[in-house]
């Protein structure tokens, strides 16, 4: 390689990189598939019933494994259907996700995250939510809530 050509190569590996503009990430349809996350929880802080099992299949379920809140242990699970039936309006419930993780393969999508709860402003609870969905007459709906529960290690 000639000495100019090596010269000139290592001047423009010293020269700065112009700054490049951000580009927005790809739309692959994760808005919808959130909104539908968001409304669901909503609807559980709200503890309205009806508007829950708008957004699930009534006979998917809720299933959790851990430990909850007053102590018990083991595996909970029961129709979106039935959970509806004890949801308690103005229990003070209130569940936050965080970073979110979300897959979709044509209808079919699923939510992975860390979640807390909070009863009367106090965290009770937390671990992780994986909600599994299904798109029909394009809307998405929840098909399974599957967590897991802890109430000691879940930080201030």
């Amino acid at each position: 390689m000639p000495m100019i050509t090596v010269l000139s190569a290592l001047a423009l590996a010293a020269a700065p990189l112009p700054q490049g503009e951000r580009l927005p990430p790809p739309d692959f349809g994760d808005k919808a598939i959130a909104a539908t996350v968001d409304a669901l929880l909503a609807t559980l802080e709200t503890g309205d019933a009806p508007a829950l099992l708008k957004l699930v299949y009534p006979e998917g379920r809720v299933t959790g494994r851990g430990t909850f809140v007053g102590g018990a242990s083991g595996l909970r699970s029961r129709s979106f259907a039935e959970y509806a039936a004890r949801m308690v309006p103005g229990s003070g419930f209130i569940e936050r996700i965080t970073n979110p993780v979300i897959e979709q393969d044509g209808d079919v999508a699923m939510v992975w995250a860390p979640f807390t709860i909070l009863m009367g402003g106090k965290l009770v609870s937390c671990g992780f939510d994986h909600f599994d969905l299904v798109r029909e007459n394009g809307q998405w709906k929840v098909m399974n809530l599957t967590f897991s529960s802890r109430t000691e290690g879940c930080g201030a």
